[in-house]
């Protein structure tokens, strides 16, 4: 957690410094009684809504299950909305980097921006923002890590109490009610990898490896086919001939994609797995409507145990 400063290299769009030009700096909502929180994704606004419950008033700017993240495109609405908000929450890690962009364009010296990259256990540093990945290179899709929501929810609440002291203890009940639930989380994964350690699964991209990690499973992707779907590449004959094998072989008991990022490629890989029999698993970048993260976090350990059990 920090206070606002500007990054490096910053692009506003041209549309966000029009609107803005001649405007004074915004001004804290929290002098009025409602704490604002803006958060760059769904996951994180309800992060920040399970800890500030009914005294807090959260925005997520990406809020669609359907919609891609990674072509979002930020407008002077959302500009606004940052600049009016005490607390942003946002990944960081070059994920959603709109995020600094826009806020290079506004003055508010009290607002705190917490980062779930930096906050972390992981350890992640430095610049994160490349697109392609191998199997040792940071992975910033942090939130499907447990010990990086408890860090993130621990550093939500201290903001909270510095700017709302005298509902301290609301807000300290609601984090231990939330970390008691990521508890249970990282416990039912304990469990997934006691009885299925080591087992080998294919991804599409990293989008869920730290949650498979978690469970004891073993990533055997390739890193040439997961960086080039997450970095919208081609995908050599001979690498996608390599992730056939796997199936056709039985070297991996699940494939688990990201139901947001299709290609062809993906769907030849979804089909070869199903005329496998492997069992395949969607995920998402978003949180369902309809779902809190220990909901769906939970709904998706069910999901890889059932899977494992079918190919088992």
């Amino acid at each position: 957690m920090r206070p606002r400063t500007k990054p490096s290299i910053i692009l506003v769009t041209a549309l966000a410094a029009a609107t803005l030009v001649g405007c004074s700096p915004a001004q804290s909502t929290a002098d009025d009684g409602v704490i604002s929180i803006v958060a760059s994704t769904n996951v994180y606004g309800d992060i920040a809504s399970q800890i500030g419950g009914d005294l807090v008033e959260v925005t997520s700017i990406i809020d669609d299950p359907s919609q891609d993240p990674h072509s979002f495109e930020a407008d002077a609405r959302v500009q606004l909305a940052l600049s009016k908000a005490d607390i942003v929450v946002q990944n960081g890690g070059g994920y959603d980097e709109f995020v600094n962009q826009l806020l290079d364009g506004v003055d508010v010296p009290e607002q705190v921006v917490i980062s779930a990259v930096e906050v972390s256990p992981l350890g992640a540093e430095g610049d994160h923002s490349d697109d392609n990945h191998d199997h040792g290179a940071f992975n910033e899709h942090v939130w499907y890590d447990f010990s990086t929501v408890a860090a993130v929810a621990s550093s939500i609440r201290d903001a909270l109490v510095a700017l709302d002291p005298d509902n301290a203890d609301g807000y300290d009940l609601n984090t231990a009610q939330l970390q008691g639930d990521l508890d249970l989380l990282g416990q039912r994964a304990s469990a997934i990898g006691s009885q299925h350690d080591g087992t080998g699964v294919a991804i599409t991209e990293p989008l869920p490896l730290y949650l498979l990690e978690q469970s004891g499973l073993h990533n055997r992707t390739p890193a040439a086919f997961s960086s080039a779907i997450e970095g919208g590449t081609e995908v050599s004959a001979a690498v996608l001939n390599e992730m056939f094998t796997l199936f056709r072989s039985h070297e991996v008991e699940l494939l688990v994609y990201n139901d947001q990022t299709t290609s062809p490629e993906t769907e030849a890989l979804l089909a070869e797995a199903e005329r496998a029999g492997i069992p395949v698993l969607p995920v998402t970048e978003l949180l369902p409507q309809g779902d809190n993260y220990t909901q769906w976090m939970n709904g998706m350990l069910d999901d890889i145990e059932t899977a494992l059990r079918a190919d088992g």
